[in-house]
């Protein structure tokens, strides 16, 4: 069956979900025209990537010294928003990290462009707005992540029913290090996730389950069930992704090896599935037994704390995403100890004041403003 080649503009192309997704554009060359790309300093890969996708379009914050020696072999250096509003662009591949695809997103969203959405920040710091505008507009959010891929594959066909969805959590680097040996733990042993191979923001999400508390606020928007129909469960082999279930009892799993091209892939050709023999299988017989565990809060403070804030609404999630920003930055350089996170992300947001009902503008100063008190909290 002969396929329409989709316009691709990727923002965050030289990162993790960005490099992967031009791996299925390249398992699947004639499907894809990539259009746009656009990075945030790596401009060495970008060069590769100019080279071999000849996009018409790129966007990146090098310098001006560093963008002259860029050779862009005729494509134009635009905006994020021009990028995305070109009438060739189909799909908008949303895998920067932070706030900086917020604003594109909702331009895509304008302009009619399928969103393919690994950016979490879009759905936690502005769940409501988007969620809103894409429905009104009619443009479908299509989810990279795994988890919420996960459920998304779950619930396709099923129109009603549902009772709740469990999301499944690694448990991150110290799901079995002695809680007292926490305040101890280093950046480095944070960063040596069990099961996945994901960039340092979201590893030590993962560590401090952040990037769960997250994921439920995806759930909450992207999905449009109440909070309290979603559930965490520890599944440590992270085999099972995501699991519904329905009213009568069933449940309905999604199972794969940790591996982003999966769900990526699934939501570039939805509803169409392909096959890609890059793309790794699930054994059962070699990979044994799948188990589960309950969460412990003790364990992981930040959870709790994050939900709690979401559920107040307004700018509270945008402050949160913010605040978490930089207690994770600032634990990177090794300014805070690891359960420090939490506790300066908390201080910061007792300082905030929420605009129940914001604008784009004001969600985004929300998490700057949160931003700034947590790093004003530890550097003075």
């Amino acid at each position: 069956m002969s396929r329409i080649t989709k316009g691709l503009a990727v923002l965050g192309s030289t990162g993790s979900v960005g490099t992967q997704t031009l791996d299925i554009v390249r398992a699947f060359p004639n499907d894809f025209n990539v259009i746009g790309l656009a990075c945030n300093r790596n401009l060495d890969l970008l060069q590769s990537q100019i080279e071999e996708f000849a996009p018409r379009y790129i966007n990146c914050n090098g310098t001006e010294a560093e963008m002259a020696s860029l050779e862009s072999n005729g494509c134009q250096d635009c905006d994020l928003d021009t990028m995305v509003r070109d009438p060739d662009v189909d799909m908008v591949v949303t895998a920067t990290v932070g706030d900086v695809a917020l604003g594109p997103t909702l331009a895509a969203i304008d302009a009619g462009k399928d969103i393919a959405l690994a950016n979490k920040e879009t759905v936690v710091m502005a769940g409501e707005l988007v969620s809103t505008r894409a429905k009104n507009a009619g443009v479908p959010l299509l989810p990279l992540d795994s988890e919420p891929n996960a459920i998304w594959q779950c619930i396709r066909g099923e129109e009603t029913g549902i009772s709740r969805m469990i999301i499944t959590a690694s448990g991150g680097a110290f799901r079995k290090t002695p809680i007292g040996a926490l305040a101890d733990a280093t950046p480095q042993q944070a960063l040596k996730h069990p099961t996945w191979a994901m960039a340092q923001k979201i590893t030590i999400d993962s560590a401090t389950m952040m990037n769960k508390a997250f994921e439920v606020i995806e759930a909450r928007w992207l999905f449009d069930v109440p909070w309290d129909d979603i559930e965490i469960v520890i599944h440590p082999e992270s085999i099972i992704h995501s699991m519904v279930e329905f009213v009568d009892g069933s449940v309905k799993a999604q199972i794969s090896p940790p591996d982003m091209h999966l769900p990526i892939q699934y939501a570039m050709f939805y509803p169409e599935r392909l096959h890609n023999p890059n793309i790794k299988r699930f054994d059962p017989v070699a990979t044994g037994a799948l188990t589960f565990e309950p969460w412990e809060a003790e364990r992981y403070p930040c959870f709790d704390m994050a939900i709690g804030y979401a559920k107040r609404g307004g700018s509270w999630p945008a402050a949160l995403s913010g605040a978490n920003d930089a207690a994770v930055e600032l634990f990177l350089k090794g300014k805070i100890g690891f359960l420090e996170i939490g506790i300066v992300i908390k201080e910061a947001l007792e300082a905030h004041t929420s605009n129940q009902t914001p604008d784009l503008d004001e969600i985004i100063a929300a998490g700057k403003d949160a931003n700034a008190r947590v790093v004003k909290i530890v550097e003075g």
